[in-house]
C-alpha cells in the first residue's frame, strides 16, 4: 500500500470524510496546519473517528484558516513517503512545503479545488501565484475551468489530472427527484406554500454570494412563486432591498444542518446560486444530488463544470438581474414531468461526484 502525505490547512468535515475514504486505499498521513478555522473543530474531530494518521502542526496563526508552521519540512524529511500532495499554495505552510520539496528535488502533486482567473497575466500577483503553482510534478484539478486557471499560472497541461470534488457519499444521492406527494408532505412540515413553485438558495449571507441579485430578480418571477434563502439572518441590506423592490415572495431561513437542508432541497422545484465568485460551490453538488435543476453564474466553477445548459439548468452572467429572472422563469414554467427530467440529469451527473469516486481517482493518480 502506497504511503501518501497530504498537506492541508484545517480539518473541515467534508475533507475528513474524504480522507477517511482515501485511507482505505493508501497508507495516508494528513498534515493539518491548524485544528480548525477557529480551533473549534478539535473536539469534533476527536469524536469523528479517523482512518488516517492526523498530524496537527504547531505554528503562528496568520488568518482564520492558515498558519506559519516551519516544522512542515521535518514531517516531509522523516516520512519517506511514496507520494506527497500539497493542497493549495496560498498558505505560508504550503509555500514552505513547496520550497522545501523543490530544493530537495522531492516529487509532489499540487491539488486545487477550483479557481477563477482574475488577472491578465501581468503584475506582481500573477508572478507570485505562478511561482508557487508552476513546477509541480503533477496537478489535481476539478475540471476544465480549473485547468485553465492552473495553466494560466504556469502549470504543465500534460501533468493535470481530473478528480471529482464533492461533499457527498454515494448514499447521499437520491435515485430520482421528489415526487409530488413527497414535496407536498415536506412543504407541510416546513410551512411552505403547498401549491406554489419553490425556489431555494443556500449559502452564507455575504456580498459575494449575490443574494441581493436574487432578491431584485424575485419581483420578476412568475406568479405563485416563493423564494427561500437558507443560511442565516437577513442583513439590513437585504431587508432594505426587499422593501425598496416591494418583494413579498422572499423568505429567509437560518442555518441548517445537511440533514435539514435535504428537506428544503427536496421540497423545492429549482435551486439558484447567484454567486459573484466561487472557486467551486459544494451546494451545487448537494442540490443536484436531491434532484434539482440549477441556475448559477459564470463565476461558479461547480456550475460551469456540472450544469448542462438547458438540460439541467442554466449558467448566467453575474449581477444580471434580468437574465437571472428569465432563466428561473424558464424552469418554473416547465411541467412537473419536464422539471423531473431536468432533475434526473442532475442526479445522473452528480453520481460521479462521491467521496468513494474521489478517493478512487486520487489513489489511481498516486499509484
Amino acid at each position: 500500500m502506497r504511503k501518501v502525505l497530504f498537506i492541508t490547512n484545517v480539518p473541515v468535515p467534508y475533507r475528513v470524510d474524504f480522507f477517511n475514504e482515501f485511507a482505505k486505499l493508501v497508507d495516508l498521513t494528513v498534515c493539518f496546519e491548524r485544528k480548525g478555522a477557529s480551533d473549534r473543530e478539535e473536539s469534533w474531530i476527536k469524536t469523528k473517528g479517523l482512518n488516517f494518521n492526523a498530524i496537527f502542526l504547531r505554528g503562528i496563526k496568520v488568518s482564520s484558516d492558515k498558519a506559519f508552521c516551519p516544522s512542515i519540512h521535518k514531517i516531509i524529511k522523516k516520512g519517506n513517503y511514496d507520494s506527497i500532495i500539497v493542497s493549495g499554495y496560498s498558505s505560508p505552510t504550503a509555500m514552505l512545503a513547496i520550497k522545501y520539496l523543490r530544493k530537495h528535488n522531492i516529487s509532489y502533486i499540487l491539488s486545487s479545488d477550483g479557481g477563477l482567473i482574475k488577472d491578465n497575466g501581468n503584475g506582481l500577483k500573477h508572478k507570485f501565484k505562478s511561482h508557487f503553482i508552476k513546477g509541480a510534478d503533477g496537478y489535481l484539478s476539478t475540471g476544465s475551468e480549473t485547468d485553465r486557471y492552473l495553466s494560466h499560472y504556469g502549470a504543465d497541461k500534460s501533468k493535470i489530472h481530473h478528480y471529482p470534488f464533492t461533499s457527498l457519499y454515494a448514499k447521499d444521492i437520491f435515485e430520482s427527484p421528489a415526487t409530488a406527494y413527497e414535496k407536498l408532505t415536506l412543504r407541510r412540515e416546513l410551512g411552505m406554500p403547498e401549491h406554489n413553485r419553490i425556489v431555494i438558495s443556500v449559502g452564507r449571507f455575504i456580498e459575494s454570494k449575490g443574494f441581493d441579485v436574487l432578491i431584485k430578480s424575485a419581483k420578476n418571477l412568475r406568479e405563485n412563486t416563493t423564494v427561500y434563502i437558507v443560511g442565516g439572518e437577513p442583513t439590513d441590506e437585504y431587508k432594505k432591498l426587499i422593501e425598496e423592490n416591494n418583494v413579498t415572495k422572499v423568505n429567509f431561513v437560518g442555518f441548517k444542518s445537511f440533514a435539514e437542508l435535504v428537506k428544503y432541497y427536496r421540497a423545492a422545484d429549482v435551486f439558484v446560486l447567484p454567486t459573484r465568485t466561487d472557486v467551486w460551490g459544494l451546494v451545487i453538488n448537494e442540490a443536484m444530488a436531491c434532484g434539482l435543476p440549477v441556475v448559477t453564474t459564470d463565476k461558479c466553477v461547480a456550475g460551469i463544470t456540472l450544469v448542462k445548459d438547458s438540460k439541467n439548468g442554466f449558467i448566467v452572467p453575474i449581477d444580471d438581474v434580468s437574465t437571472l429572472s428569465d432563466k428561473i422563469n424558464t424552469l418554473l414554467s416547465m411541467s412537473d414531468d419536464e422539471l423531473s427530467k431536468a432533475g434526473n440529469v442532475s442526479i445522473e451527473t452528480i453520481k460521479n461526484y462521491t467521496f468513494e469516486k474521489m478517493a478512487e481517482k486520487h489513489a489511481e493518480i498516486v499509484s
